[in-house]
């Protein structure tokens, strides 16, 4: 079987000056992931592994960067699936815990319980032994700047990196997909808020007789269109991977009026991605490429 890799950084608009940026931080995410594949790892393993690559770059609005909320703290949420069995495991409203993707993957492993959310999940947290912070170490001047931004305004618009959401999908030798999706939500939204990121299905989807997604965009109209599974359900419809992905963020846009993004891999490793956002960064590694490819933007 062929293996592939893709990642994405959030459906957001990228400054001239952070490009370089996320175009880096892409390609050494699913470098990242590629060598787990590569040494005939487990496609959960190698999205965990790029996932990580993310949370720990302030790039990005995941783990390290994340969004301030109302009360100007940062609350996590991330999911991964496993395609085989349709397993997941999900945390939200998290804090203090800089790789939510890893407890997240822990959660898929060790309980039958598949999501939990605030004081529970950190306690699950600790007790597999998850690396902890001072959530005030989370906090980058970009996201603090963006959060007295908009309380400035006083108004629901988000401000910078606002959909900065991070995702991988990996198919690794053996035919198993996994898809992974880690965030820090969204500029000044109310304490509590949980958006498509955890919930298998709208912020990611993996079916190992159709392939996976990852998806980003503001979490409310992701959920309403429960983008990841249309999105892996168009492949079963015959839709390549590109095609698919494009068919999936023109109904985010036609049926609710949302913006966002998405990535894809099908089950013969093929890679694709689509957005509606001015950017969406993005990186791919498949059989034939001797390095990842990373973008900015579509087209």
């Amino acid at each position: 079987m062929p293996i592939a890799i893709i990642v994405h950084g959030g459906a957001t608009t990228i400054p001239p000056e952070e490009e370089r940026a996320y175009r880096d931080g892409c390609r050494r995410a699913a470098e990242a992931g590629w060598a787990v594949l590569e040494r005939g790892g487990p496609a959960i393993e190698a999205v965990e592994a790029a996932v990580r690559v993310l949370e720990e770059d302030p790039t990005f609005n995941a783990g390290r960067g994340g969004a301030l909320n109302a009360a100007g703290e940062i609350e996590l949420c991330a999911g991964v699936m496993e395609g085989g069995g349709l397993n997941f495991g999900a945390v939200t409203l998290v804090q203090g815990l800089p790789h939510p993707i890893s407890v997240a993957r822990a959660l898929l492993e060790r309980q039958r319980t598949r999501l939990l959310g605030g004081r529970g999940a950190e306690q699950f947290a600790d007790s597999v032994g998850a690396e902890r912070c001072d959530p005030a170490d989370l906090v980058t001047e970009k996201q603090r700047t963006a959060w007295e931004e908009q309380r400035a305004r006083e108004q629901e618009e988000s401000a910078v990196g606002s959909h900065d959401t991070v995702g991988c999908v990996a198919l690794d030798a053996t035919g198993r997909v996994a898809a992974g999706t880690s965030t820090g939500g969204e500029v000044g939204l109310p304490v509590g808020r949980v958006g498509d990121s955890p919930l298998p299905g709208c912020g990611y989807y993996a079916d190992d007789g159709l392939g996976g997604c990852s998806s980003t965009g503001n979490g409310e109209q992701l959920m309403q269109v429960v983008l990841a599974k249309t999105a892996v359900e168009l492949l079963g419809a015959g839709l390549s991977a590109d095609e698919a992905a494009q068919a999936a963020i023109d109904t985010l846009g036609e049926r609710v009026d949302g913006e966002g993004g998405c990535i894809i891999v099908d089950r013969e490793g093929r890679a694709g991605w689509a957005h509606n956002s001015s950017h969406m960064a993005c990186a791919l590694r498949t059989e034939g490429m001797a390095a990842a490819e990373a973008f900015t933007k579509k087209g």
